[in-house]
């Protein structure tokens, strides 16, 4: 259940990057579901809830939940079988906590400025 875990932590890491990643070039390439107000909506939700999990001070539930899962499996923390390692070797790096701070911060001003340059579509239009 721990690897389960990880791998729906490294899921919503990839939405997250990779969703950014669509909208720039799904502006470029014309995608009209870019644009969708949900989808933004929801992606900026993810990626703000990462922020504001960094400044009030805690650490990720999953993250949590899966060093839990690993613990009463008889596991020391992160695993090291093949996805487990694999997954945490993604996810996690050992870098000064300023490092991340900065990169998630970054991010989210780069998703935010993307409301900007890739205006979401009128939830109105979209319903005629």
């Amino acid at each position: 259940m721990a690897d389960v875990v990880a791998a729906l932590h490294t899921a919503y890491i990839v939405f997250v990057v990779a969703g950014f990643a669509a909208i720039l070039a799904g502006s470029a390439a014309r995608w009209h579901w870019v644009r969708n107000g949900y989808f933004r909506i929801m992606h900026l939700a993810m990626i703000l809830l990462v922020c504001s999990e960094l400044i009030v001070g805690i650490t990720c539930p999953l993250t949590g939940l899966e060093n839990a899962l690993r613990l009463k499996g008889g596991q020391t923390g992160y695993a090291r079988d093949f996805i487990g390692y694999w997954f945490d070797r993604i996810i996690f790096h050992d870098a000064p906590p300023w490092v991340f701070a900065t990169a998630y911060f970054t991010f989210t001003a780069l998703v935010l400025l993307s409301f900007w340059f890739v205006p979401v579509q009128s939830f109105r239009l979209r319903r005629r």
